[in-house]
């Protein structure tokens, strides 16, 4: 389980402020970073990163300051101009920036240089730019330092797109592995590793690490798979994914920029995955112990989503984690089945509406790793995408993604840019479907009446309906399923307002007419909301914020008291809290509920079982360890944890204790 320390509820309540407002919270950048010469040795024993940054720009208004990010953990020594002028930097740690004067106003679009010179102890999640997250570490063993760690002065985060030629000095015997050109060349402190990368983008991320690759080739695609605490078998199989997706996107939006992927094991406290031009990055709570497919085809996707073309700023970052999420259940559908394409996405709506605060267009200022930023610019981004290919078809949708990939290599998209792309594609005004779903936080609620008629002649029948929902600017076909005596009817209707009268016509007697089966519109209703509410829950307790979760939870059961996900969900809580009692009436509860999803079932007797064990009652605990033999669900290695226990009994891990 991770831990921090972010408030969320003072970032959600940030957002909101700037939504009602009609603020756009994204400053512009008053210079253009274009290169980075970066040369850093790294003492592995000691932790201590030391290093000269190179950095060539252009200023976008005439300016007499800079300022740019660096990580908290690091000092600078000295800055100076390209002619050998002092600039004498000036630290604030509380937004981990290093500001900049310059002794005269540079002149727009003229090219300057500033050499910084700086260094320190990188040691875990201590001074972080994102708080509880390990983004820059190093380790007697390896060194992870990834671009969203600010190792290096970074302006204009995760939108001002780079070149750069990084040289990174470590004692020999070590792997480097970073992104673009490499070669290496013997120095006085070890082996210098040289990356060249000669195409705006996000280079700067590095891995430095002392064990051997898992090495897999598959014809044009291969990957190198660093992972220490993983099996051989296991690292092979991420490996095998990874190339079998490179090769899947690659038939959908074209060539990536290598084929070659390094997959690298984080920290434990680093985020579940994050990625850079060539590379993959999981920790161990996003590698799991079986391939973690989803997250693995969303960091394989940012090769084409990020990598090639870039968001115009952080407002747009949407199209770049939407894509990928949804390419990621794509690959899904193409390895595992429709079905667990539909479980993915229904999944992914539930996420989508965990966080409803702000539109897509202003997800500028939320928190990178948090809750609110997935559920926003990935979850929704994707759920957008899949509305947008319902509406246009799967010819115009696919040809703009690869219209847009194509064009703007290197380059950079907006909302409004992608929107022109898909209407040139699709011949289609799309304005009010650009204006509900990315600029507006409202999601519809429908509700329908109708009546059945029998035509004459024996020629059928009639349907004449009205759809009812709450949002004035809505406007987007739906999809009816009408049930009949015989094969079911699929239609689609326009729903334009907040009444849309149908008439539909059917050969069978209709039984029931069904809105949107197939739940192709991020919308709610009383079963999204008890698993949005649940979601919550869960992300709460990701966070450790216990008592906020139970409350999640009761949200949930007082929408569906009966639903078994609620309750073995705050069954789990009091389990953590050790409130042993109240945990076994939540189990029970589970198992007498709607026994959805159908997991409940097995792993809350397996729970009831280690309550027993813990409170010295075996043979109750052996006997719920035989009844989660018994379903024969294998969900998460139930199975294997069941006979495990019933061998031998469940015993808690003790708490470490504090001395002095």
């Amino acid at each position: 389980m991770r831990l921090t320390a972010r408030v969320t509820c003072l970032l959600v309540s940030g957002a909101a402020l700037a939504s009602l407002l009609g603020q756009d919270l994204v400053s512009e950048p008053l210079l253009n970073v274009e290169h980075y010469k970066i040369e850093a040795h790294i003492n592995l024993d000691a932790q201590l990163i030391e290093a000269t940054a190179e950095v060539r720009f252009t200023p976008l208004d005439p300016a007499v300051t800079a300022s740019f990010e660096l990580h908290n953990s690091l000092n600078v020594d000295a800055a100076e101009t390209e002619d050998g002028i002092s600039l004498e930097p000036r630290r604030y740690r509380a937004d981990s920036t290093i500001h900049l004067s310059f002794p005269e106003t540079l002149a727009v679009n003229e090219p300057q240089v500033i050499r910084f010179r700086y260094g320190g102890r990188l040691v875990g999640y201590e001074d972080s730019p994102a708080e509880g997250y390990s983004l820059a570490e190093i380790t007697a063993d390896r060194a992870i330092l990834l671009y969203a760690g600010r190792w290096f002065p970074v302006n204009g985060y995760g939108a001002d797109r780079y070149t750069s030629e990084i040289t990174i000095t470590v004692e020999e015997g070590m792997t480097v592995l970073g992104s673009g050109q490499g070669s290496r060349t013997e120095a006085l402190e070890g082996i210098a590793h040289r990356f060249e990368f000669d195409y705006p983008s996000f280079p700067g991320t590095i891995a430095v690490v002392r064990e051997d690759a898992v090495q897999v080739n598959d014809g044009g695609a291969s990957s190198s798979v660093y992972m220490p605490t993983a099996s051989e078998d296991l690292a092979l199989a991420y490996g095998e994914a990874a190339v079998g997706m490179v090769d899947f996107y690659s038939g959908l939006f074209g060539a990536p920029y290598s084929k070659a992927i390094a997959i690298v094991e984080m920290g434990e406290y680093a985020p579940s995955g994050y990625w850079a031009p060539g590379m993959v990055l999981m920790s161990p709570y996003g590698r799991r112990e079986v391939v973690n497919r989803k997250l693995l085809g969303q960091l394989v996707a940012h090769q084409w989503w990020g990598t090639l073309i870039g968001a115009g700023n952080r407002n747009h970052l949407w199209l770049v984690d939407g894509p990928a999420l949804y390419s990621a259940l794509l690959e899904l559908e193409e390895t595992e089945g429709e079905e667990a394409f539909s479980d993915a996405l229904a999944d992914t709506r539930v996420e989508a509406l965990t966080f409803d605060q702000v539109p897509l267009r202003e997800s500028g200022e939320l928190s990178d790793f948090s809750p609110q930023m997935h559920a926003l610019t990935s979850a929704r981004g994707a759920m957008v995408l899949h509305m947008l290919r319902w509406g246009i078809g799967d010819e115009a949708f696919f040809g703009a993604l690869k219209k847009m990939i194509g064009e703007l290599t290197w380059s950079t998209m907006t909302t409004d840019g992608f929107r022109e792309i898909v209407e040139e594609g699709s011949g289609l005004d799309l304005d009010s479907f650009f204006l509900q779903w990315t600029e507006s936080n409202l999601t519809p609620e429908f509700q329908q009446e109708y009546t059945i008629y029998r035509l004459g002649g024996n020629s059928g029948f009639r349907v004449i309906g009205k759809i009812n929902q709450d949002m004035d600017t809505f406007k987007m076909p739906v999809e009816l399923k009408v049930e009949t005596e015989g094969e079911p009817e699929f239609h689609v209707v326009e729903v334009a307002g907040t009444a849309s009268d149908f008439t539909v016509e059917t050969f069978g007697k209709p039984r029931e007419v069904i809105l949107d089966p197939n739940h192709r519109i991020l919308r709610l209703d009383d079963d999204t909301r008890v698993r949005v509410a649940i979601r919550r829950g869960e992300q709460l307790v990701e966070l450790g914020y216990y008592q906020d979760a139970l409350i999640e939870y009761q949200r949930a059961l007082d929408i569906n008291k009966f639903s078994s996900f609620a309750h073995y969900r705050t069954g789990e809580v009091f389990f953590l809290q050790s409130n042993f009692q109240s945990a076994a009436n939540e189990f029970r509860e589970a198992l007498n509920g709607d026994q959805e999803p159908p997991w409940v079932e097995v792993w809350s007797h397996i729970n009831l079982g280690k309550i027993f064990d813990i409170t010295g009652q075996r043979e109750r605990a052996v006997n719920e360890y035989q009844l989660a033999i018994r379903t024969r669900d294998n969900t998460q290695n139930a199975q294997d944890t069941a006979s495990q226990f019933l061998a031998s009994p469940y015993r808690r891990p003790r708490a470490k204790e504090r001395t002095y």
